[in-house]
């Protein structure tokens, strides 16, 4: 497995972003080590907030609920995917898997030793992060959902098709401008090039092109049954777990009320809709959000 390691002077004066990067290798099946970057901020004796970016984002997208549930009091630990933000980029598609995808960051979880987790999740954040609550149910105290799901062959809207076929097809993986067209505000052009910063060329973005085409939507696709499997934890799972999906997703809308339709630590939660939102939430409404999981937090507590 040959790994690309984005050069540090990338991520240098990204608007609204101090913050360090806490390295923790893990060792792929294959024998290479790969090395997973994390925004570690707040008080180390406190329960984490757990936030899990999806495609073809990073830790970038959080930085201004970091500083929101930061001054909440929480400590907040925002990861990297393998393949995005500061973390390791192997360089052949087929180097990514979905099941590799939960591998690496289950064992990141647990060399971290990470417990009473509060989860916010969206996009491939869900297909990974509730994979994880699925395996590690003890170590998540709730779970707070945005505009994702954990799907298991049962097929695609035409807005996801849409996504994915351009992902596959466009010849240079525009990275600032998807960011922008999922959000219902202008971002601006530092925000953009923010986006664009952990790929100094394409042969970076290995990662960000293949994510789209592992999402299992058809019943013969890999991980299927793995996400079944975990389906049968998450129809258990009584943990509060609180859905805060936008009103302008056409990706996934309508995810939400089957999340709470399956999931028993859905009862009686005060289920939102972010109004005014598009796909990546975290852009148009931050404060709406870290405000709602604090609030979640401390009701649940």
């Amino acid at each position: 497995m040959k790994v690309l390691r984005t050069p540090d002077e990338r991520f240098a004066n990204l608007p609204d972003f101090p913050y360090a990067a806490h390295y923790t290798d893990v060792r792929d099946a294959s024998g290479a080590t790969l090395r997973i970057a994390a925004i570690d901020e707040g008080p180390r004796g406190k329960a984490p907030v757990l936030l899990m970016h999806g495609e073809p984002s990073w830790s970038f997208l959080y930085r201004k609920m970091i500083a929101r549930l930061v001054a909440a009091g929480h400590r907040v630990i925002a990861p990297d995917l393998v393949g995005f933000g500061r973390s390791d980029k192997p360089t052949e598609r087929e180097d990514y898997t979905y099941e590799r995808h939960v591998k690496w960051m289950s064992d990141w979880l647990v060399a971290n030793d990470l417990k009473d987790i509060t989860l916010f999740c969206q996009d491939w954040g869900g297909l990974i992060g509730l994979r994880l609550v699925a395996a590690f149910p003890e170590r998540f105290a709730r779970v707070v959902a945005g505009n994702t799901f954990l799907p298991a062959g049962t097929g695609a809207n035409p807005a996801f098709e849409a996504w994915r076929n351009f992902s596959q097809t466009v010849p240079v993986f525009p990275t600032g401008n998807i960011l922008n067209g999922g959000t219902v505000r202008e971002l601006s052009q530092a925000e953009m090039d923010a986006y664009e910063a952990p790929y100094p060329d394409e042969s970076y973005k290995a990662g960000a092109r293949q994510f789209p085409a592992l999402v299992p939507v058809a019943p013969d696709m890999p991980s299927v049954q793995e996400n079944k499997d975990a389906w049968k934890v998450l129809d258990r799972f009584e943990k509060p777990f609180l859905t805060a999906f936008s009103d302008q997703d056409p990706i996934t809308r309508g995810a939400d009320a089957r999340l709470q339709e399956r999931i028993p630590g859905c009862k009686g939660q005060k289920h939102t809709t972010i109004l005014g939102g598009g796909h990546f939430l975290q852009e148009d409404k931050p404060e709406e959000l870290a405000d709602l999981i604090d609030a979640f937090v401390k009701d649940t507590a």
